[in-house]
């Protein structure tokens, strides 16, 4: 990243989907949080003291079991709160336990967020500070956090390089999805670079002109 930025992260694929955990930082104050511990919390916990950050909190984008199955254990291990998801996404927690039983993941659990999270939130970590969006779609109390000083979201499962994210779950819609994709993730501007829930990171641009599913060409706003 940039010299000038404030934040730094590092991606920690986990459970069998790999899925990207990410663990920022402020680099002024080494004070951190970790998006999305789906599970492999030992792995997790090997990032954070390899890298020397005192982790503040847990962050959920929302609560498939393989962004969310590892944060009663990271929280419980670290001693900090868990912020996220938005509430509609309860019923993806309590869940959590059943789907981990279905997909193999082990050592996961529901919890209760400590805070949950509301269409223009703020977070902040360190001298960060994060805006919430709140992006329905993939599921009901997706959000995503979104640095506007370092130009760089985490937005879960919403968009993808090259895709968007499925909505055939309980309670997914696809009209919504691409709605708040446009009115949600669009306005951060083009030059946004963003971590996706798998896969390669993109820029808000490069969908736009290119992603098959929300390119404006393709739903007619070009």
């Amino acid at each position: 990243m940039a010299q000038d930025f404030q934040i730094d992260c590092v991606i920690i694929p986990v459970t069998p989907f790999q899925q990207n955990c990410s663990l920022l930082w402020c680099k002024e104050t080494m004070r951190g949080a970790v998006v999305d511990p789906g599970g492999d919390v030992d792995r997790i916990m090997d990032a954070i003291r390899t890298r020397g950050v005192t982790v503040e909190k847990i962050l959920i984008t929302h609560a498939h079991v393989d962004h969310a199955g590892g944060a009663a254990d990271l929280a419980e291990r670290l001693g900090v709160p868990i912020e996220g998801p938005q509430r509609e996404d309860q019923f993806w927690i309590d869940r959590i336990q059943t789907s981990a039983a279905e997909y193999r993941i082990p050592n996961c659990r529901a919890f209760t967020p400590t805070r949950w999270l509301e269409d223009g939130d703020k977070v902040t970590v360190g001298n960060l500070e994060f805006d919430v969006r709140h992006v329905p779609g993939h599921t009901p109390g997706h959000v995503v956090f979104f640095d506007a000083a370092d130009r760089l979201a985490f937005v879960g499962d919403t968009l993808f390089q090259g895709s968007i994210g499925r909505t055939d779950f309980p309670r997914g819609d696809h009209q919504a999805l691409l709605d708040a994709i446009v009115a949600k993730l669009w306005p951060m501007g083009d030059d946004v670079t963003f971590v996706p829930g798998h896969g390669a990171a993109s820029t808000i641009g490069r969908e736009r002109a290119t992603n098959p599913y929300v390119a404006d060409k393709v739903l007619g706003r070009s």
